[in-house]
């Protein structure tokens, strides 16, 4: 974990952002235009596990109340932009595509609890590793919501296997930031054929006796815009977060 602030991370860190501002929430992004935004609402409600919304935006308005003066389309470190359900651009600096009509929505990241996890002795190989944490695709299908439907998407950290309870129970107190894991163990019960091969992030390096521990992940809505097609939507980049000026401990039950 770093010693950066919220605000030094939103003004220009510019890769993923696991292990910084330690004790402070970060966010998934995903922002489409308001005659899509009840789609995503009634998504997100349908599906909370993945999806645990923290905040959602007014049309065209950019700030939230998770960080004040911020700047939703400026502050994260990487965007990706979507087309009829196809990537077309991964800008640092999403203002030039931000629209009127957008209504974004702020979904809490399981990157909330590494510091929660840090202190409870649970190592994070990807922080150690320095690289994104993995993402997989699986074949569980989300609840679909209006014209929004597609799979869970969950990120994987591999814990050794006598700490494998503690990461449970740290988490599990975390809801709005993904809560207990959704599965350990054999990845082939998510329908996922090679840990090696994540969907989105890097592959990480086990240590000897490590099990792989599999949390819902907020770039299902992502997931969702690829298998659904909306006409536009802005996201972060998988692990590129919005760093929040909320502490962690506000989201602990």
């Amino acid at each position: 974990m770093t010693t950066m602030t919220p605000a030094q991370v939103r003004a220009g860190h510019d890769g993923p952002t696991a292990g910084l501002a330690d004790g402070h929430a970060q966010a998934n992004l995903i922002a489409v235009p308001a005659d899509w935004a009840y789609d995503v609402l009634l998504f997100t409600q349908r599906n909370p596990k993945p999806c645990p919304v923290l905040d959602v935006t007014d049309p065209g308005r950019t700030s939230t109340v998770l960080a004040d003066g911020a700047d939703l389309a400026r502050d994260l470190p990487r965007y990706r932009i979507w087309e009829h359900g196809e990537l077309v651009d991964e800008p640092t600096d999403a203002s030039a595509h931000w629209r009127d009509d957008l209504v974004a929505f702020l979904i809490g990241c399981s990157f909330t609890f590494e510091s929660a996890l840090k202190r409870a002795h649970v190592p994070l190989r990807h922080v150690e590793q320095r690289v994104n944490v993995p993402m997989y695709v699986t074949d569980r299908e989300c609840r679909p919501a209006g014209r929004l439907h597609g799979p869970m998407v969950v990120s994987m950290r591999y814990v050794p296997a006598d700490l494998v309870e503690t990461a449970r129970a740290v988490t599990a107190v975390m809801p709005a930031v993904h809560g207990a894991p959704v599965h350990v163990g054999d990845p082939a019960a998510l329908g996922i054929a090679d840990l090696d091969r994540p969907d989105f992030g890097d592959r990480t390096v086990p240590h000897y006796g490590d099990v792989p521990v599999f949390w819902a992940c907020g770039v299902t809505p992502q997931a969702a815009v690829m298998a659904s097609k909306p006409p536009f939507a802005i996201t972060h980049a998988p692990g590129h977060m919005f760093v929040t000026d909320v502490p962690d401990t506000a989201y602990r039950l």
